[in-house]
Parts: C-alpha cells; structure tokens; sequence
C-alpha cells in the first residue's frame, strides 16, 4: 500500500512538472539521479573549456529584481549577471552530467524563468495562497527526488563480491545456446474435405508436425523443413526460410519451450505445440556467457534489488488510511 501511494505522489509530481513544461515557455531539463562532473570537457563545446569561472555566461539586460542573487545595478543599466560557477551550480543540482544540448535548453529557458518570475513577483502572485500551497508541494517533491537520487547513489555501489556470488548462483541465466527451429502453423489455409473444416485443418498440421519431427531427427535440412511446413499450411513467402537461432538465452523463449535448453548437441525436441503453433527445435551448441561479459548487467539487476530494499525499509513503518466516502472505492485498490 505504502509502496503504491510513494510512486503515485512521485507521478504526481512529475505530472505537474510536464504540464509547466508544456504551458509555459522553454522549460529546463528536469532533475535526473546521475552523478558526473560538470568540468568534464567533453560535456561542453570546445571554447568553454577557457572560460574562467566568474565570467558571465548570461545576461538579462533591464532585469534588477533585488530579490535575485547576482543582479547588479550600474548607473545607467540595470542587469542580471549569470555566471559560469553559477551557471553549473544550476545545472549540476538539476541534472549532473548535462550534455551540451540540454545546457542550451537550459539557457534559453532560464532567462525566461527570471523575467517571468520578476513579473510575477511585482504582481504579488508570490504572496497569493495558492502560490503557498504549490510551493509547500514543490518542497516534498524536490525532497523526495533528493532523497531517491540518494538512494540510487549508495545503492550503486554495489561489491565486487556480490556480482560474482549472483553469477554463481543464476549460472543458468547466462547460458547461451544456438538452435535451428522449425514453426508448424496450427492449422493449414488449404481446402480440407469433410464438413468439420475447422477440426480438419488442425488435424492435418498435427500430423505434419509429427512427421517433420521424423525427418528432423533422421537429420534432414531444416530450412527444407521448413519450406514443407509452410507448404502444407498453404502458406508462401519471399523469402527463404531461416530456422538459426543463434546464442540465445533461455529467458528469450516461450516458458513453455525452455526445455530445449536441456538437449544435448545434435538432439531434436519433441514436437512443442502451444496456440501459436507447433515447434521443433534442435540444439547446435550450447555455453555460458563469461563473468566478464555480464559484470554490468549483473550490477544493474543488483543495483535494483538494493533500491527496493532500501524503499522497503523506509516505507515499512508507515501505513496509509483512504476515506473511500471522499475518494471512492477505486482508492483502496489504488494504495494497495
């Protein structure tokens, strides 16, 4: 229930942030939980990389609101300044790492921001309730996403020692086999004599699917395998069949067929058949992908189960009440 109500007010927020991007004027990236060094050369354009920290980077000419850090008032201009520093500070607390095209986005919206939030402020739409209200929501938004970033963070730092462990435990996961396949339709488009038609059709590509099965194992061609199964379903094509299904892993089949992974090289299965049609496969080799190959994917699987846990734990002394008589029924399932 808690779990349901954190990734909904999540949604919410997000919802919210969206339709300002979509109402409003250019809108600035929106928060995203990486973690990369904003001096990194190759995140700017070449002549950035000379820019030293306390040049601007942004002006507004005519724009002195005195609420603004960095506005400054000459005798006879007034300007806001944006500097280099303050320009990455910006964007590494709303999205470190921003390529060079987001920090464009950026700096055509952020302009925008301070003279409409100039504007706004001199109509006193910042004292209204509703500002409050939104403003208090923004708050447990931006604390929420600081909080995940957090989580994602620690979570990331996964030991070496578990990725292995979790490889020797799902070795099965990383098996890789190459097969050839043949695919039965269930029934045939060709005319079948007798009134039960429907039964007739099905009737004929089961038993096709049986004999096939008899040349396959006495080591005949499977793509002229093939070409007969299509045959007899009435079914033509182009292109020359294909029956290789090279280094596969066993999740990338039906469930139902999973156990052709257990054939011994050269071994054809038995006839597979399921509402989409009949199978035949037989397996050419079979291996196991090494620890090396599957090190990153290994950490991302981790990295999830650890983000759970940690959500698990936080959200575990908390439970939530809903007032159906307000919200109606649906709300319970929904917290659920």
């Amino acid at each position: 229930m808690m779990r349901a109500l954190w990734v909904g007010f999540l949604l919410i927020g997000t919802t919210v942030w969206a339709q300002e991007q979509r109402t409003g004027p250019a809108a600035a990236p929106d928060h995203a939980a990486t973690a990369d060094k904003h001096d990194d050369d190759a995140q700017k354009p070449p002549a950035a990389t000379g820019i030293a920290a306390d040049v601007p980077v942004l002006t507004v000419k005519g724009l002195c609101p005195t609420t603004t850090a960095g506005a400054e008032r000459t005798q006879s201009v007034c300007q806001t300044v944006v500097t280099r520093a303050q320009f990455e500070k910006l964007f590494d607390a709303l999205r470190p790492g921003m390529d060079v095209e987001s920090k464009r986005h950026l700096a055509k919206a952020y302009p925008q921001f301070l003279v409409l939030a100039h504007e706004a402020e001199q109509r006193g739409l910042d004292k209204q309730p509703r500002f409050e209200e939104r403003l208090d929501f923004a708050r447990l938004q931006i604390l929420s996403q600081e909080l995940m970033r957090q989580v994602q963070e620690e979570a990331a730092q996964v030991p070496t020692g578990d990725v292995e462990a979790y490889y020797r435990k799902n070795i099965a996961e990383f098996e890789l086999a190459s097969f050839e396949r043949i695919v039965i339709p269930n029934r045939t488009q060709l005319p079948q004599p007798g009134a039960a038609q429907g039964n007739a059709a099905e009737d004929v590509m089961t038993k096709k699917a049986e004999l096939l099965r008899i040349h396959a194992a006495a080591g005949e061609d499977f793509s002229e395998l093939q070409k007969q199964a299509y045959a007899a379903a009435g079914v033509s094509g182009d292109n020359a069949p294909n029956p290789k299904m090279d280094k596969i892993r066993r999740r990338s089949l039906p469930p139902a067929h999973a156990s052709v992974f257990d054939l011994k090289p050269n071994d054809v299965s038995a006839v597979i058949s399921d509402p989409t049609g009949h199978y035949i496969y037989k397996l050419e080799w079979k291996g196991t992908e090494p620890l090396d190959a599957v090190k990153n994917e290994i950490s991302k699987t981790l990295r999830g189960q650890r983000v759970r846990k940690m959500m698990e734990s936080l959200e575990q002394p908390y439970t939530i009440e809903v007032n159906e008589a307000y919200f109606g029924a649906e709300a319970n399932g929904d917290a659920d």
